[in-house]
């Protein structure tokens, strides 16, 4: 495998230094939001992301391109995301009015992330995964839901690497689907091979996500899981390609 260049590396750095700066430099200025109403906190989430957004492009060279948004539908819905890395968790942002990501308990003791976490009501949720936790992660949607919120969810509940074989908690999802009653929405990305899901290097090309048409409320179970795996993973393995092409390269062998 060749080994990174030097500029690689170091605009890898400045990309990390630009990432973690501004979100302290936001998180200082959006303080008022956290005595606002909610609002407040979403639109500076949502300046985050597009701040990140423009850091990729200026300092790594990734362009990141949305695709399929006439495929979301007003009000409530379940989005159910492939994750390869943390730049995931911030689009749905910059697609949805009022997204409520489930997400795992511990990012709430980081400082800024946690605080504006809590007052954006997000769902945050213990990965051990007992039934428990089930219940609660489904109530806590439930009432998002009521409210015209969209709910976010990662059906492998963790990052993967592009190429990787998927691994879907069919449970959370199918429980999440059935309490909500709301559309499903799988959005396809590729976004692990310029973002990858550990360590700090970025590597230049195009970051895609393609919003695919909504699945359906009130499937059975296993019909659903099959049809989302059925368009979610050979979307995500065209667009692996597609970005693979750009950069000139290819997965290394499993």
């Amino acid at each position: 495998m060749a080994k990174p260049t030097g500029m690689r590396v170091f605009t890898s750095l400045l990309f990390v230094v630009w990432l973690y700066l501004w979100m302290a430099i936001l998180g200082i200025l959006f303080l008022p939001a956290l005595i606002l109403p909610r609002w407040a906190t979403i639109f500076g989430i949502r300046t985050y992301t597009r701040i990140v957004r423009l850091g990729l492009r200026l300092i790594c060279g990734i362009s990141t391109e949305i695709r399929g948004r006439e495929n979301m539908p007003e009000g409530p819905v379940l989005y159910a995301g492939k994750h390869q890395c943390m730049y995931d968790v911030f689009i749905p942002f910059l697609v949805m009015r009022d997204p409520a990501i489930i997400m795992k308990k511990e990012l709430l003791w980081y400082p800024f992330l946690g605080w504006y976490a809590l007052k954006a009501a997000m769902i945050p949720i213990d990965r051990a995964g007992t039934t428990k936790t089930l219940k609660a992660m489904v109530g806590e949607a439930k009432i998002r839901a009521e409210n015209y919120r969209q709910i976010v969810i990662f059906p492998e509940g963790t990052r993967k690497a592009p190429g990787a074989p998927p691994e879907y908690h069919a449970a959370g999802i199918s429980a999440l689907a059935k309490a909500i009653e709301a559309p499903i929405v799988p959005v396809a990305t590729n976004a692990g091979l310029c973002w990858p899901g550990r360590g700090f290097l970025r590597r230049p090309g195009k970051i895609i996500y393609q919003i695919l048409p909504p699945i359906p409320a009130g499937l059975p179970r296993k019909e659903m899981m099959a049809k989302l795996q059925g368009e979610l993973e050979p979307a995500t393995d065209a667009l692996v390609k597609e970005g693979l092409a750009v950069q000139g390269r290819e997965l290394p062998a499993a």
